[in-house]
């Protein structure tokens, strides 16, 4: 059975986690990255299987302006923190996912000085400048029509595959050409045949990245956006929608689900708690592989503010273990172990045929089926938020009990 069929990945940006500095400049050089170990038995007891790391190379900020894609972030640790750290994931059985950065780097590597001074081309430069990624002034884009540049990314996969990591997600998947995909991914899999590989998209064409790029998976940000803004705005058609889009999708690849990242406001800040537990049951009952962002299950608010600090309140430190997380948070953990554990029992949940039955603004009844059983998943936003799941017609999840 491939990783995809059976992962659920509990997503940490291990920057903020860890509470390393902002700035590498100055930055005092720690193991920080072992205080996550503290935080591996809690993740296995939500449910999850797998670690999705975002960035971990050495960088200016924020992880995602690499300097160099084959050292640990100081601020981190170096290689012997790495190799401790995920022996302590493999000694759990948990996989780990690495946060690959492959569309652009810091302007402060060294490639970047290279193409400037006309000794390595490897860097796109526009002018008399590297070229800005986005408008990014801080990130140069790499040039991917220039094959070094694909070496230079197969030479980066293979170096951490073969120190125990179980695949990759591609940082802005949608910004590279996806038969640079297809070059990289094959050349990898001919030494890791099941390393995983997850492309971000935010847009475009989900279906044709995936195939053309010879990606496993994409980020489903369609049903994201569909499952907190019809909870936010009461209206279950736009979810009843994204559900029949789902399923286009799932039919043709397993689609990477989530409704929490990185990069976007908390659930629980965009829903509160009960409108978090709602999409909590949705996430778990529906095809997919799914990820849960530290700190969802507990509740955590943050919101994207602007400018160089804006994704901060999204990015917090964890506390030192698991025991000195305030006590309100609990009951939302305690419902997250309840469906995951419900899909686990349910695997076929996984690869399921989605049919929508009832809706109406504020209320949403959805089949899930699949090996000849069948999940019917009822959702209500009035009078208050609440869930039931039933299993082959017997109840199986009730909230509030």
């Amino acid at each position: 059975m491939s990783l995809l069929d059976h992962a659920i990945w509990w997503q940490v940006y291990p920057l903020g986690a860890v509470g390393a500095p902002t700035h590498a400049d100055g930055a005092d050089p720690q193991p920080r990255l072992a205080r996550l170990e503290a935080w591996l038995d809690y993740a296995i007891e939500l449910g999850c299987s797998g670690l999705l790391l975002g960035p971990i190379f050495a960088s200016s900020s924020h992880g995602y302006d690499t300097l160099d894609h084959f050292r640990i972030d100081p601020r981190l640790g170096d290689d012997a923190t790495f190799d401790h750290f995920v022996d302590q994931c493999r000694r759990r059985g948990l996989s780990v996912m690495l946060d690959g950065v492959f569309n652009h780097v810091g302007q402060a590597h060294p490639l970047v000085a290279e193409a400037l001074a006309g000794t390595s081309s490897l860097v796109r430069i526009d002018g008399d400048r590297p070229a800005a990624w986005e408008g990014h002034g801080d990130l140069a884009e790499l040039d991917h029509a220039n094959p070094a540049v694909a070496d230079l990314v197969v030479d980066v996969m293979l170096h951490w595959l073969r120190r125990g990591i179980a695949g990759w997600r591609l940082d802005v998947a949608y910004a590279v050409p996806t038969a640079f995909w297809a070059e990289v991914t094959d050349r990898v899999r001919a030494e890791f045949s099941d390393a995983v590989f997850l492309g971000e998209v935010i847009h475009g064409d989900y279906v044709e990245i995936v195939r053309d790029g010879h990606l496993d998976t994409v980020t489903q940000y369609e049903l994201w956006k569909a499952i907190w803004s019809s909870i936010n705005d009461r209206n279950f058609w736009e979810l009843a929608w994204a559900l029949e889009r789902h399923q286009e999708f799932t039919d043709a690849f397993l689609p990477q689900t989530f409704v929490g990242n990185h990069d976007v406001n908390r659930i629980a800040d965009q829903v509160g708690p009960d409108g978090a537990a709602l999409a909590a049951v949705v996430l778990a009952t529906l095809p997919g592989m799914p990820s849960i962002y530290y700190g969802d299950e507990q509740g955590f608010t943050g919101h994207k503010g602007e400018g160089f600090s804006a994704d901060l309140p999204l990015r917090p430190p964890l506390p030192d273990s698991p025991a000195q997380l305030a006590a309100e948070g609990w009951w939302l953990y305690r419902l997250h172990q309840d469906v995951i554990g419900l899909r686990r029992r349910h695997p076929w949940l996984t690869r399921g045929q989605i049919e929508v039955l009832d809706k109406t603004n504020t209320e949403l009844t959805y089949r899930v089926s699949g090996e000849g059983r069948a999940a019917v998943v009822r959702l209500w936003l009035d009078p208050q938020p609440r869930a039931q799941i039933e299993v082959d017609g017997q109840p199986m999840f009730s909230w509030p009990g």
